[in-house]
């Protein structure tokens, strides 16, 4: 909590201010209501509903009539936004040691398996999949949250001791300034592949908005980059700290030497600057020995002992990511967050090495998001899979069965392993009552997400528990029907 005026020196008032928020619905006594502007909404619309709900007072960046509370008007108030933010919390970003991970894919992956490495203990998440320490976990409702949120958070990982914080850092938090004030002690690049066109307008601006962790990274600190992505170069270019790379090549700082994926393990080999060493990671999959790679160069370069980082190898797990279900079942599901071409590629790459049967497919696409990107995970899931099953994933305000169209259009005469059924409950459904024996479910999309986002509500829906759900489904009709 801060005085008002110091907040804002000379606005001569000492009332306390207790929060920021950004939203009337959510204000609460003792508020600071920021006006700022959304994608759909101008927030100054919206103060009389912050004052009657308590706000103590109000930033704006148009001209206001008078109101019964302090107004404090900004040239811009969402450039405000993260330095306001900064200053109510007095700086928790200064006081960690804040890592940042951008990408297409991995992004979750890499700073989870950062703070693993670290310790929870020692090292905050925020995410995809939430925001967490060894005190506490909580929800997040951004893969990057508004600056009011981020700092919060910040502040408590401050206040439980964490010395660290591994975040994802989206092009969509860089797009709508939600970062601009953030300096970065290491900032990590998985790779870059086409998504968010629909908010960034071109690939380009799309890859301008990731580089910008890197040039927001400190003189002193440190820049992870995958040697083995085409956009490297590019990345490293926009580097303001000092470059790292991992990958195949020997000339990087950590090779990824060898390795072997089992249906329940994979044996690694790296070699970090001469040192060659080999272990066993819980992780699958050859995309999880490059996040792998990354957050133990990063912890390397941020000074931990490698044998500290091995001792907790065997700890690691990523919520919602190949995520193998313990059905006892003769088939097998999987639920899993990818949802881009390039990971869905990768995942069905994968699945196809284990020891399975068919692949059954459910997965959409989500609304009011990159359209041109639906065609192609269309063409991938039925090109790679043996079935698939197009579904709705947070369709938002556009009309689901539109979506799924864009989804099959490349081949809806062509191919005949697929399907459309449009409530995501039913899919789940079908999907483990068509699996026979040795046959593997996959639901991808959403990972263990626990919300739809639909035209006017947001639904719990849980892919997990809708899988295990379809499970006892089944195992009910075929005990009734014996």
């Amino acid at each position: 909590m801060k005085k008002l005026n110091d907040l804002y020196p000379g606005i001569g008032t000492d009332i306390v201010i207790k929060r920021v928020s950004i939203n009337s619905k959510e204000v609460e006594p003792g508020d600071l209501f920021v006006c700022t502007m959304g994608v759909t909404a101008d927030r100054h619309d919206f103060i009389d509903n912050a004052i009657e709900n308590g706000a103590s007072a109000i930033v704006v960046s148009k001209d206001i009539r008078d109101k019964s509370v302090p107004i404090i008007k900004v040239p811009d108030t969402n450039r405000e936004l993260p330095y306001l933010c900064q200053k109510l919390y007095d700086y928790p970003d200064k006081k960690l040691k804040m890592i940042g991970v951008t990408g297409t894919d991995g992004k979750t992956s890499v700073s989870t398996i950062i703070q693993s490495l670290i310790g929870s203990d020692l090292c905050g998440y925020i995410g995809t999949n939430g925001r967490s320490c060894a005190a506490f976990k909580g929800d997040n409702p951004n893969t990057t949250p508004d600056a009011h949120l981020l700092y919060d958070y910040l502040d408590e990982f401050v206040r439980f001791n964490c010395k660290y914080a591994a975040t994802e850092a989206s092009s969509e938090a860089f797009f709508r300034g939600r970062l601009q004030a953030m300096e970065y002690d290491a900032s990590v690049y998985t790779n870059i592949t086409s998504e968010h066109l629909n908010i960034h307008g071109s690939f380009e601006n799309y890859v301008e908005c990731k580089l910008q962790l890197f040039k927001q990274t400190k003189k002193d600190g440190i820049c992870v980059l995958n040697k083995d992505d085409k956009f490297f170069e590019q990345v490293r270019n926009a580097c303001n700290g000092n470059v790292f790379t991992y990958g195949l090549d020997k000339e990087n700082t950590l090779q990824i030497v060898n390795f072997k994926v089992f249906p329940n393990k994979t044996d690694i080999t790296f070699n970090y600057k001469g040192n060659e060493f080999s272990f066993v990671s819980p992780l699958l999959g050859d995309f999880n020995v490059y996040n792998l790679a990354a957050a133990m160069l990063t912890c390397l370069e941020l000074g931990f002992k490698l044998e500290d980082l091995l001792k907790n190898i065997d700890s690691l797990y990523i919520d919602g990511r190949l995520q193998l279900l313990n059905t006892k079942t003769p088939y097998y599901v999987m639920v899993d967050y990818a949802h881009t071409p390039n990971g869905i590629t990768r995942l069905l790459n994968f699945v196809h090495t284990l020891d399975i049967n068919r692949s059954i497919v459910v997965i959409g696409q989500a609304g009011e998001r990159d359209y041109l990107k639906r065609p192609q995970v269309g063409d991938v899931v039925v090109n790679n899979a043996t079935y698939a099953i197009f579904t709705y994933e947070d369709p938002r305000s556009e009309d689901p069965e539109k979506i799924c169209e864009d989804i099959i259009q490349n081949f809806k005469d062509t191919k005949d392993n697929y399907e459309v059924v449009i409530d995501r409950r039913t899919a789940i459904q079908k999907a483990i009552d068509m699996a026979k024996e040795k046959d593997m479910v996959l639901i991808l999309g959403k990972g263990n997400e626990t919300y739809q986002k639909l035209k006017t509500e947001t639904i719990y829906f849980n892919d997990v528990e809708e899988a295990y759900q379809a499970v006892v489904n089944r195992n009910i009709k075929e005990e009734m029907a014996k």
